[in-house]
């Protein structure tokens, strides 16, 4: 009779150390939330400074701005590459902090507007479907409300850029569209005489952040919440005022943090080995079969992978080998995949007309 033995316990003591910040900073259009982020991407206390710009076009006129010193980043407009440019920094970050030299600046100008995107793809792809072809041939003005398999392909896209977001070993800069609205009950009626604020982007922004910043017109800045122990926002319900306010006082001032004491990085979570081995895949399919190739011999010998995720990584390339040899079988229309997603938007477009926009608020071998 074969014993099981038990995983040894690893642990270590708390550092105690400050990590570097997620910044939300949200607020009324010409607020002076591009003009802050321009400024502290020359602070002295930081490293090299990258900006994403996404739907605005002032990027190359804030360079202008005093003290602003940074580098714009340059993507083509689709998901993959903003996606592919982020990871680049979250490596460049990775190497930085292993090399003990001050953090990452990332400026993503607007995440807002990175949201936006992905619900006119959901649209889109709503109005693509063959539930809204029916319709739109009987009615080309029908409304075409997306169903929740296709929200769910948004935010797993989204999830993605803000995973590299939070564990991004620097600090990053996030601005974001914020209004003052009508509030609404609970049937989507106006509330007589009563306002509410509206962050524009995804409802889960607000928890990545470390710290969230409200700027309006006229107004001194206001921190609504923050996730810290050197500083704390009144929990009374009001926000605390900043006067005079600036990303590097924040960072180095009222949080704490320090260039002298790196945080740890935070691994990766996958839910098994082979899910970091699949960009790898992507990256060696670049090369051609002979870098597959040479990638399979490698997860084959990796001995940290289980039997299983040996087989999923070979299974893998064995599909980049095949989409180099027949790339006009990139996508089959009637494969399974394929079926099974179009049989599940037939059992959500029943449920269709109860969804709503998610709110911020509420046979490769071996040679």
């Amino acid at each position: 009779m074969s014993t099981m033995t038990a995983p040894r316990l690893r642990t270590r003591k708390p550092t105690g150390i400050v990590p570097w910040p997620k910044i939300l900073i949200e607020g009324e259009e010409k607020a002076g939330k591009s003009w802050l982020a321009a400024q502290f991407t020359g602070s002295k206390p930081t490293g090299q400074a990258y900006w994403l710009e996404l739907g605005e076009d002032t990027a190359d006129e804030y360079a202008s701005v005093p003290g602003a010193d940074y580098l714009l980043i340059e993507h083509n407009g689709t998901y993959r590459d903003i996606l592919g440019q982020i990871e680049a920094v979250h490596a460049e970050a990775k190497r930085a902090a292993a090399a003990k030299e001050p953090p990452v600046v990332l400026v993503v100008d607007s995440i807002s507007l990175l949201w936006r995107m992905l619900v006119n793809w959901t649209h889109e792809r709503a109005r693509r479907s063959p539930q809204g072809q029916r319709k739109l041939r009987q009615d080309p003005d029908a409304e075409i409300k997306p169903t929740m398999n296709l929200w769910n392909d948004a935010y797993e896209r989204w999830a993605n850029v803000m995973y590299l977001v939070r564990t991004m070993p620097g600090i990053v800069v996030l601005l974001a569209r914020g209004k003052e609205v009508a509030a609404v009950d609970g049937n989507g009626d106006p509330i007589p005489n009563t306002k509410d604020w509206r962050v524009e982007g995804h409802k889960s922004l607000a928890y990545d952040a470390t710290v969230w910043v409200r700027l309006r017109r006229g107004q001194d800045p206001q921190v609504i919440g923050a996730r810290s122990l050197k500083f704390e926002v009144p929990r009374d319900g009001k926000p605390m005022a900043l006067p005079d306010f600036n990303i590097e006082q924040l960072v180095f001032g009222l949080m704490g943090c320090s260039v002298h004491t790196q945080p740890r990085v935070t691994p990766e979570l996958t839910g098994d080995l082979a899910q970091r081995w699949l960009p790898k895949v992507q990256n060696a399919a670049k090369g051609g079969l002979d870098e597959l190739k040479k990638l399979w011999t490698e997860a084959s010998a990796d001995e940290e992978l289980s039997r299983e995720e040996i087989r999923v990584v070979r299974a893998a390339i064995e599909r980049q080998a095949a989409e180099l040899k027949n790339p006009e079988q990139l996508s089959d229309p009637t494969g399974d995949a394929a079926r099974l997603r179009a049989a599940a938007a037939e059992q959500d477009a029943a449920a269709e007309d109860v969804l709503e926009e998610p709110r911020l608020d509420d046979e490769f071998a071996a040679a």
